[in-house]
């Protein structure tokens, strides 16, 4: 089973590319924390960056009611890519999302779901 579940804050504004297909895809980075006690018994917080990904319908409502800051759970799946760039293969390792639901502000608890 490939499935990710993750409660954090967008660290940038939704990113939106449309499609000759009438498609969209948008994309934005999460910060998820860790909260944790060092060896000396200080609590320190860990920070881990996450690319996002939305298709379609989830993508236009993530553009038109989050931003920056926004906090957000989201349900999705892992997906690996790659690409060439100046004879180098490079991987980039993301997040499906296949539903997010809205946390703070005006739009709290509202569910996007992928169709």
């Amino acid at each position: 089973m490939n499935q990710v579940n993750l409660i954090g804050r967008l660290g940038d504004d939704v990113k939106i590319t449309d499609f000759e297909n009438g498609g969209k895809k948008g994309s934005f980075s999460l910060a998820t924390n860790e909260h944790y006690t060092n060896a000396e018994g200080q609590k320190e917080t860990k920070t881990e960056w996450h690319n996002i990904v939305v298709n379609n319908k989830t993508a236009e409502n993530c553009e038109k009611y989050i931003k920056k800051g926004s906090l957000v759970a989201i349900t999705g799946k892992l997906q690996t890519r790659n690409y060439e760039k100046e004879n180098a293969k490079h991987y980039i390792t993301e997040i499906v999302a296949q539903k997010v639901t809205f946390l703070d502000g005006n739009n709290k608890d509202v569910e996007v779901a992928e169709e």
